[in-house]
């Protein structure tokens, strides 16, 4: 759903820190000796701070799309391969790699095919990585989905996803295993967790363009979502001064491989 909208998706979707990379080396030694395979690269978002660390990277990205813009994000560096393919069924070519990361991707992995597949293609002794992205709020603070529930519930009613992100607080507590996955059953862990905030600032229109990347409102149908996204752009530019915050905790999630 992603590749429909892939110059989309490149231009809003938030990057990760610098301080998560230098986090993710510290952990696992990561270095310019080092094979990563990146699952589910997009168009690029991790991409080039994992070749910016010296490793050979191959991303597998399953989108055409997303594919080709990732390739023209990474051109600079000569340690990077972007091949299309599915990770379900991506051709190792008997290939093992030090570590696999996924950012905000490996939700979209089979579980029944994924973790197992992981342990197969990274060698033992190394690493598995999950980076992703959760939208929090802060109390008191102005936050989009507030100013907007009465517009979410008239034009898409009864949506289970709509609501209140958690606040910050509470999400660094959730601090153990591999998050909101399947887990792999013994295959990587224990898991280490580092938090990071970030803050994107969108106008009401860049707001809306976000929310069109996002897979919640990619699944409606275009006759609900566009009136819902052009109001909820209107209701931020007349009640929040055409300002208006996506505040995340990214995370980082790091395990060694078992056996």
């Amino acid at each position: 759903m992603f590749n429909e909208v892939a110059e989309l998706y490149d231009r809003v979707r938030p990057g990760y820190p610098d301080e998560l990379f230098a986090d993710l080396v510290a952990i696992t030694g990561m270095g310019e000796r080092s094979s990563v395979l990146e699952v589910g690269c997009g168009s690029g978002q991790a991409t080039p701070s994992l070749a910016a660390l010296g490793c050979s990277v191959t991303a597998v990205e399953a989108g055409a799309d997303m594919a080709a813009l990732a390739r023209r994000r990474v051109a600079s560096f000569p340690n990077v391969e972007v091949e299309t393919s599915r990770f379900e069924e991506w051709d190792d070519r008997g290939r093992r790699f030090d570590a696999l990361v996924a950012a905000s991707s490996w939700h979209w992995v089979d579980p029944s095919v994924g973790w197992r597949r992981a342990h197969e293609v990274v060698s033992p002794g190394g690493w598995m990585a999950l980076l992703g992205h959760v939208v929090v709020r802060r109390p008191g603070e102005p936050e989009v989905y507030a100013e907007s529930a009465d517009l979410h519930e008239r034009f898409s009613p009864g949506n289970p996803g709509w609501g209140h992100p958690p606040l910050e607080d509470e999400v660094r507590t959730t601090d153990e295993g591999w998050g909101l996955v399947e887990d792999p059953g013994g295959l990587f862990g224990p898991t280490m967790v580092r938090w990071y905030p970030t803050v994107q600032w969108f106008t009401g229109d860049g707001f809306a363009d976000l929310l069109r990347s996002t897979s919640l409102y990619r699944r409606l149908d275009r006759e609900v979502r566009e009136p819902l996204l052009d109001a909820v752009a209107e209701r931020i530019r007349t009640r929040m001064g055409d300002r208006a915050p996506r505040r995340y905790l990214s995370v980082l999630r790091v395990g060694r491989r078992v056996g």
